[in-house]
């Protein structure tokens, strides 16, 4: 059957058939969307509670682990970790990746309503979710600064007006707000005045309740009226707060202004956020998912000018943060390359075939095979990502393979004196079958990765489906567009009318066949020698794989840095800021950095702060981010009590379950005995400071957080009429910066915060100034019922899988690759020698490493099994699949060889690049083995003179679809802009593969196709089946 001879016949159709392709493919183009990497939904819920001023112990226990309880019984739940601090926990939940998000947020929600029961009292709210997606980064961070306007009045303008007007702004997700907090009255009490007139803090609190309230006052009405009734029931200012009467002392008034400072600030004192050297509100704008990034970006920035215009003049919006430049100079790069690899294989057929009107024939497959893969890219909800433009740079390489095998045939047959149109209809006959099983166990490879399941699935789907896509759209071309091109533009062959190009074109394939044609007789008649080269091949592919270095996923340099500052345990926030300023301005003066943002406090906790460092373009600055970072750590100043730690920004982020870590790799500890958890983490610290295979290790090494303990005196306090609940609530009214009151404004709703003056909480003997009322109305100090005693504890309690645990963070050395620093670690882990109850493992990238390296030789097997089965099928025998699978242990030598040699790292790019070699080194053996095949089937031919003739009949179209597959991939390894680093691995991978598979596969195809040829001899005669030429027929 010729699938290609109706498309022959009717060549208008046809046209209009590739017509109809390209226009779909060139509509589908405008309409996909454009990000760094393919979409990663990683089913993630973080869940936020609060219990202002509550320890983290208290946290922990009365919040965290009710909470854990509860939704440790929701299925697919991967991964659970929380974090309590001062008056904050924490909660992230991870679910499989194949785990419904809004199905497990009902869950969620669920969990924590049959949880309000067990959650303390005080909780002004109960906890709140939110459904998140980790490995999705920022795509901008604007900065709102002023010299007029206090920063509380600045984040309620990013609250009220920039927050929502961005948040209508197509494409765009979440809007997060940092570095402040809302407006509050806040209201600091003087204990010494309080005691002297005999009011006690919850009086004050009852007082500024009921003064300040916002309810229903119904209406009136009468025949012909209406009208409303409204009271002055509201206090807006501080200054309202003042004239307040809280107590009535020998008939004279005491206002709240004779007892306390009030004054008009912010609820959270302890959070603040800058730009560059000045104070700054931040906000973090997250895209939705599926959205084009470069188009959200400019709407936003289009919309940036209007809102400027209705923010004070004092005030100046700033661009901190934008994902978009070195997005679109990657994507850019990547299209000047995929155009530089079109040229250069259009190059290689007009080289090869000499023919300017024959070179245009596979010149016209690669745009339409290409831009009709952007249909199917559509259709699959695909965007336009190094991964996706990658597989079609690769693509070019490949979808001219098929043009050239059929070109390349019909040519064979014109040169023999056929007329243009019967010689397309024969070459295009013979090669139907072949084109069928390179395109068929080609695309078995790639989809085999869509059954590997987890991350790898996740990240290399879009890869392989848009390569297999442009296979599929070549074969369609090759079998319908380039035959009805050759019968009608290829001229009938006259001898010599040639072309100077022509003539040296066809001597050079001549003396190429002939020096191929000597050597092959040579390697037929040393068949043992040249199988056991093959054998050779074999081994040296187990013995590369396991010395070259290994990684997971290269290193990006997307522009960005992001820093963490850590204080030492305990550290107070007037404390930390100016140890935050010196490394502020430590990074601003690196010459590589264009900017810096971020902000100290808040949820992080007052001795944390983070650091996003905005660098200069590539081509400015001239260094890698990692090598900005080398720098800045070696000149970084010592700060006493702090450490900067640095990591570059990546596209792929992973522990997306767990807090975000000061580094891509970190390492946890667990236990269920608390003590045996503090013995040994010291232990484990120390190990990890001892390799030389880490770097930049933090970990918390202080003593903890000082603590002071209230040992009440029961006995005493219930002869005085004191209980416990009347202790906790003067310690919560004094210094919990308790939230008493809410103020309701038309834009938004602010709070009414009661403290005692921060002078009098400045150390535990201030205690001792707070009295507590008893039940008959006597004033009581706390110091009559109680005394306090002062210790360490840790100012951060962390659980993972509902078990106390203790994380590290740490980089690899220079030089130092994911599998040595990990082995390193394994090592320093059980020299240490932790008991049975502490458990150690591996979290984050380092994490993700571990799994796939368990799971690649199965990957590899997997895609080899697909092939032999299609193949298999195709072929309908057991044997010669086995000769077309012998060609790609050479593959993996080149590859392998050409990493170690050029010092680079295996990771999931070049895996990527295997399964590439996969492809493409069998379709060469395909080519020789079909062509075999039919001669013996058709012709009568033995098999040793049937493999030597298809072996010097194919050269020349192996030879070009080789060699245009390493210039396809060529651009990938010369590539040095912005996105390289991903691209390079996998060029080096596939032209390593390529050139040294290439030379031997020539020699070694015909050798095993002859063993197997043999043996398929032996086995049918054994069985009782009768071989004849090719086939094989029951008896």
């Amino acid at each position: 059957m010729n699938l290609s001879g109706p498309f022959i016949r009717r060549p208008v159709a046809t046209m209009l058939l590739s017509l109809a392709i390209v226009l779909l493919g060139g509509v589908s183009f405008g309409l996909l969307p454009v990000s760094p990497l393919p979409q990663m939904d990683f089913p993630v819920i973080v869940v936020q509670a609060s219990l202002p001023g509550a320890s983290p112990e208290v946290m922990a226990s009365t919040v965290a682990t009710p909470l854990e309880r509860s939704f440790g019984v929701i299925p697919g739940v991967n991964t659970m970790s929380s974090r309590s601090s001062q008056g904050s926990t924490r909660v992230i939940l991870q679910f499989d990746l194949d785990r419904d998000i809004n199905g497990a947020a009902r869950e969620v929600q669920a969990a924590i309503n049959a949880s309000r029961n067990l959650l303390p009292s005080g909780m002004r709210s109960m906890p709140t979710y939110k459904k998140v997606n980790p490995s999705q980064a920022p795509v901008m961070v604007l900065s709102l600064t002023s010299d007029v306007l206090q920063k509380g009045q600045l984040y309620d303008l990013a609250s009220t007006i920039l927050s929502q007007s961005l948040s209508q702004v197509p494409g765009v997700g979440e809007v997060q707000i940092g570095g402040s907090s809302l407006p509050a009255v806040r209201i600091e009490l003087e204990p010494q005045a309080l005691n002297q007139y005999g009011v006690a803090l919850d009086d004050v609190r009852t007082t500024i309740a009921n003064a300040n309230v916002r309810r229903p006052k119904g209406s009136l009405e009468d025949d012909q009226r209406n009208w409303q009734i409204q009271a002055n029931d509201q206090l807006e200012k501080a200054k309202d707060y003042e004239p307040l009467i809280i107590h009535y002392q020998n008939g004279a008034a005491l206002r709240l202004g004779d007892v306390a400072k009030i004054s008009d600030g912010v609820e959270d004192r302890y959070n603040s956020g800058f730009f560059n050297n000045d104070s700054a509100v931040l906000l973090v704008i997250n895209r939705q998912a599926g959205a084009n990034i470069i188009e959200t970006v400019n709407e936003i920035k289009a919309q940036l000018p209007a809102l400027q215009a209705v923010l004070p003049s004092s005030v100046k919006l700033n661009l901190a943060m934008d994902r978009s430049p070195v997005i679109k100079a990657t994507l850019h790069e990547a299209e000047m390359t995929l155009l530089i690899a079109v040229a250069l294989v259009v190059l290689v057929v007009y080289l090869f075939l000499g023919n300017f009107r024959a070179s245009l024939i596979p010149t016209l497959a690669v745009p339409v095979s290409l831009i009709g893969t952007f249909s199917i890219m559509y259709l699959y909800g695909f965007s336009l990502n190094n991964l996706s433009l990658m597989a079609l740079i690769l693509a070019t390489g490949l979808v001219v393979d098929d043009a050239i095998v059929v070109l390349e045939n019909i040519s064979r047959h014109i040169d023999e004196g056929i007329a243009p149109m019967k010689a397309a209809y024969l070459g295009a006959k013979e090669v139907g079958f072949t084109l069928l099983s390179m395109n068929v166990s080609l695309v078995a490879v790639f989809l085999s990765i869509l059954f590997m399941g987890g991350i790898i699935e996740s990240l290399f789907r879009e890869f392989s489906i848009t390569l297999a896509a442009s296979i599929i759209v070549s074969l369609v071309v090759s079998l319908t567009l380039t035959p009805m091109l050759c019968a009608r533009w290829l001229k009938p062959h006259a001898k010599g009318v040639q072309t100077r190009l022509q003539r040296w074109s066809e001597r050079v394939n001549e003396r190429m066949v002939s020096v191929y044609a000597d050597s092959l007789d040579w390697v037929l008649r040393h068949r043992r020698l040249t199988l056991l080269s093959l054998l050779i091949t074999i081994g040296v592919n187990i013995a590369l794989y396991v010395v070259v270095p290994k990684t997971f996923m290269p290193q990006q340099d997307t522009g960005q840095l992001i820093g963490f500052v850590r204080g030492d345990d305990g550290l107070s926030f007037g404390v930390m800021q100016p140890k935050m300023d010196i490394f502020r301005k430590a990074v601003l003066a690196d010459p590589a950095v264009q900017s810096v943002a971020g902000f100290i406090g808040g949820n992080n906790g007052t001795n944390n702060a983070v650091m996003l460092v905005r660098l200069k373009p590539i081509k400015e600055r001239n260094i890698s981010a990692q090598k900005v970072i080398e720098r800045m750590r070696d000149e970084m100043p010592k700060v006493p009590g702090a450490r900067l730690m640095l990591m570059a920004d990546q596209d792929l982020q992973f522990g997306g379950g767990r807090e975000q870590t000061t580094s891509q790799y970190s390492y946890i500890l667990q236990s269920d005995d608390l003590a045996a958890l503090r013995e040994w983490y010291p232990k484990i610290v120390a190990a990890f400071k001892a390799l030389p295979e880490l770097t930049a290790i933090d970990a918390r090494e202080g003593r903890g957080a000082q603590q002071t303990t209230l040992v009440v005196d029961r006995d005493t306090a219930k002869r005085l009429g004191v209980d416990m609940s009347m202790v906790t609530a003067v310690l919560n009214n004094a210094y919990s910066q308790r939230q008493i009151s809410t103020i309701y404004d038309s834009l938004n709703q602010y709070e009414v915060v009661m403290e005692v003056n921060p002078k009098y909480a400045q150390s535990p003997e201030t205690l001792n100034q707070v009295n507590v009322i008893g039940s008959n109305g006597q004033r009581i100090p706390l110091s009559a019922i109680a005394h306090y005693e002062n210790s360490l504890q840790d100012d951060q309690v962390n659980h993972e899988g509902q078990f106390a645990s203790q994380s590290l963070s740490f980089d690899m050395a220079p030089g130092v690759t994911v599998e040595q620093g990990t082995a390193a670690i394994e090592r320093a882990v059980a020299k240490v020698g932790l008991p049975e109850s502490v458990i150690a493992k591996m979290a984050g990238t380092s994490d993700a490493f571990a799994a796939t390296q368990k799971s690649q030789p199965f990957m590899i097997l997997g895609a080899l099994v697909a092939v032999y089965l299609v193949l298999g099928i195709l072929y309908e025998s057991y044997i010669h699949p086995l000769t077309i699978l012998s060609t790609l242990p050479s593959a993996g030598v080149g590859a392998l060889l050409s990493i170690y040699l050029l010092g680079g790292e295996f990771s999931l790019i070049s895996l990527l690049g295997l399964f590439l070699l996969i492809g493409v080194v069998k379709k060469n053996a395909i080519l020789m083995i079909d062509l075999a095949l039919q001669l013996e089937r058709h012709s009568g031919l033995e098999p040793l003179a049937s493999i030597r003739e298809a072996c010097l009949l194919r050269l020349r179209p192996i030879l070009m679809t080789t060699l245009a597959a390493i210039l396809g991939a060529l651009p990938l390894l010369l590539s040095t802009a912005e996105g390289a680093e991903m691209r390079q691995p996998l060029g080096l991978t596939i032209i390593g593969g390529l050139i040294f598979s290439q030379v031997l596969t020539l020699y070694t195809t015909p050798v095993v196709y002859l063993y197997l040829d043999r043996l398929r001899h032996r086995f049918n005669a054994w069985r009782g089946v009768r071989t004849d030429g090719a086939l094989e027929t029951p008896l």
